[in-house]
């Protein structure tokens, strides 16, 4: 008898012997038993999972003498002919070389003939993929209502090639790859009935390259047999196919960890002169980093790994965390796809191997943010950098101690001139640019400012209520804010806050102006004194109006000393009216009792809407002071635009406004009446100070 290689000889004669497509023989099975028989299947799935042997098999049990079956006897002159492919009623015809409309023709005169001595005239088409458009559309009319024993069994392995017209026509049966396990046990079967020895390492190597095809597994199983003398095992399989193996790649990521290029390099030389091919290395090497990411995910599972975990490299796996493994990784895969195009594939190997050496010292992004977070919440109350404090010595930060001990130490190294001028006093000119960026909006201390401002504003000079250390007197040792400012690093207060923070010229220094929390319904001190400035001594006369101050509870206990935010002077009257005001101080009765003022109500809207709706928030801001009568809130605003916005969301409005007060509000916005011709429009601090910086004009057509 002939040699008959394994794939023909284990093919599957009944249902039962589909492994891994259990889905699709026991909808056949139950299909014949009810004998519900289509005119019409599609079989698609990868190449050698069963498609072919599942049409004869289904072509036995409709043939069969003792059916239709979902068993067939298979040793009936019927089943014994389809198994020989020598059956005039099941026809086999190859899609690929019968492509042409004309042999589709030919099928269309045959079908007219009953058959020959079966019970059902079957067509296997296989490759169906491969007909013409011509062809399928000639097919169209046969397949949708053939002849009463006529059956069409189409396999494919490119789905999407076939038509949607044939698709609707057939029952479709998809196919799926075979696991790693599964191919294994049909493997060592094969072992047993050649009587043969394989060991499991061979064989889960051998299903691992089959990729999940039962016919690529039986034909590798058989030109390893060829070779391996009645034994087959892993090293015999690596030296005569040419494979690295485990134990030589632990031998060359070992000294990839180690952080030894050399050596890497060497016995990198040594495998590619035994005769391994450089696409054969770059393949096993990516196999054995995957191998590696699964077992530092906690993955042992030898079916996956291809190896038992014990034999993967301890070494290797401690150097080497998570991360590194994935960029290892990403480099071999990357390398298989460069070296199609590489001047020299052997260099882009050894460039790879290269850059493993230095793996260990890989930092991804996300640990270089971790550890940025870290440094910056140990290091959120330091002083800015020494290189800029050198580049801008007025600028240098009086807070820290050691500040302070330069100082001292300079102060007692020059000797004092009567007929001289009194030195700068550092901790003073601090203060002044503090007070600066606390009075300015939008600053803050440590931040860059210009020159120019101190000018505009006039903080150039120690502030008139600005107190600076006393002499010996560290400011560790100064009174601390009791609410520290929500940025430590500086930027604006949040709208809640801005909206009510502002103080009129004409108040007192030590006035407090409290402004609502939206998020706890509370009202909370926002007037917070900047970095660097101090409480004034307790001997300091009560009379002098720069250093007196006023606790929460409106007495000057100093239980609760806050210090005021400065006053920018501004000859300009018509600013002074405009922040006048804004700072009404009417009250305002809600239904729990609590007393606000306007100015307090209207931030607190602001900041609740400014979580949801950002537009509306900032149309509000734009708004002139709010007037209450009657729980109604009436308001104006300069711009059309601003007005239209605030009409179209005035039930938003509302709602907050109710739900702030305690009962239901009105509120309506009117448009405020252009200035008279020749009448100069009211021009907002800010935009004085950005016109004196940068030297500019405001340009535009009047209001």
């Amino acid at each position: 008898m002939s040699y008959e290689v394994t794939a023909t000889r284990r093919r599957p004669q009944h249902f039962e012997d589909l492994v891994g497509q259990e889905f699709v023989a026991e909808t056949l099975k139950n299909s014949i038993a009810s004998g519900q028989i289509a005119h019409a299947y599609l079989f698609s799935g990868p190449r050698g999972c069963g498609k072919t042997s599942s049409a004869r098999i289904l072509a036995k049990a409709l043939n069969c003498e003792k059916g239709p079956t979902p068993s067939p006897c298979g040793i009936c002159t019927h089943c014994t002919e389809i198994t020989r492919g020598s059956s005039l009623d099941v026809i086999e015809i190859d899609g690929a070389s019968n492509t042409s409309v004309n042999d589709v023709r030919q099928i269309k005169d045959e079908v007219m003939f009953p058959p020959n001595s079966a019970r059902y005239k079957i067509y296997i088409i296989d490759e169906v993929h491969m007909l013409s458009t011509s062809a399928f559309n000639a097919l169209l009319k046969t397949i949708e209502e053939p002849p009463p024993y006529v059956v069409f069994i189409f396999a494919t392995t490119e789905l999407q090639k076939v038509p949607a017209t044939i698709k609707s026509r057939c029952q479709q049966f998809s196919f799926r790859l075979v696991p790693v396990e599964k191919v294994k046990n049909l493997l060592a079967d094969a072992v047993k009935e050649l009587g043969i020895q394989a060991d499991d390492e061979a064989l889960y190597w051998i299903a691992r390259e089959s990729t999940g095809s039962i016919r690529d597994a039986y034909t590798l199983f058989d030109q390893v047999a060829a070779f391996s003398d009645g034994h087959i095992t892993y090293d015999k399989i690596r030296d005569k196919l040419g494979l690295v193996g485990v134990d030589r790649l632990n031998e060359l990521f070992e000294k990839c960890a180690a952080g030894r290029p050399d050596d890497a390099l060497s016995v990198l030389d040594t495998y590619l002169q035994s005769g391994i091919s450089i696409e054969q290395l770059v393949s096993n090497s990516a196999d054995y980093i995957r191998s590696l990411l699964l077992i530092k995910n906690g993955i042992t599972k030898e079916a996956l790994l291809g190896n038992a975990a014990e034999r993967y490299s301890a070494g290797v796996l401690k150097t080497w965390n998570t991360v590194q493994v994935e960029r290892a990784l990403s480099l071999f895969l990357q390398l298989y796809r460069d070296i199609r195009y590489s001047l020299s594939p052997r260099y882009e190997l050894e460039l790879a191997f290269s850059r493993l050496c230095w793996l260990s010292q890989y930092v991804s992004p996300a640990e270089v943010k971790t550890a940025i977070d870290s440094a910056h919440a140990l290091l959120g109350g330091a002083p800015q950098h020494a290189q800029m404090q050198a580049a801008q010595p007025e600028q240098i930060d009086t807070e820290s101690p050691e500040t302070h001990a330069a100082a001292s130490s300079a102060d007692d190294a020059v000797p004092a001139d009567e007929d001289s001028e009194p030195p700068a006093q550092p901790q003073q000119e601090a203060a002044a640019r503090q007070t600066h960026s606390a009075a300015v909006p939008g600053t803050a201390s440590g931040l860059p400012h210009f020159s120019a401002l101190d000018e505009m504003t006039g903080s150039g000079e120690s502030p008139e209520n600005g107190e600076t250390p006393k002499s010996g007197e560290s400011p560790a040792e100064s009174p601390q804010p009791e609410n520290p400012h929500p940025f430590p690093d500086g930027g604006a207060l949040p709208p809640e806050q801005t909206a009510a923070a502002a103080v009129t010229q004409d108040e007192p220094s030590g006035h407090v102006q409290e402004a609502p929390s939206a998020a706890a319904g509370t009202w909370v001190n926002t007037d917070i004194p900047p970095e660097g400035e101090y409480a004034p001594d307790e001997e300091a006369p009560a009379d002098d109006p720069d250093d007196s101050f006023t606790g929460d509870d409106g007495d000057s206990s100093g239980a609760a000393e806050t210090e005021s935010i400065p006053v920018i002077d501004d000859p300009s009257d018509d600013m002074q009216q405009h922040t006048q005001d804004i700072q009404q101080t009417t009250d305002y009765t809600t239904a729990d009792g609590r007393t606000v003022t306007v100015a307090q109500l209207r931030g607190t809207v602001i900041a609740q809407l400014s979580v949801d709706d950002a537009m509306t928030a900032s149309a509000l801001m734009q708004t002139l002071p709010w007037n209450i009568q009657d729980d109604a809130v009436s308001t104006q605003i300069e711009t059309p635009y601003q007005k239209l916005r605030l009409e179209q969301h005035v039930n938003d409005i509302t709602k907050v406004l109710a739900k702030i007060c305690g009962r239901p509000m009105n509120f309506s916005v009117t448009l405020k009446e252009a200035a008279p011709a020749g009448q100069p429009s009211e021009i907002p601090l800010q935009v004085k100070i950005l016109c004196s910086v940068f030297k500019g004009n405001i340009t535009g057509g009047k209001k």
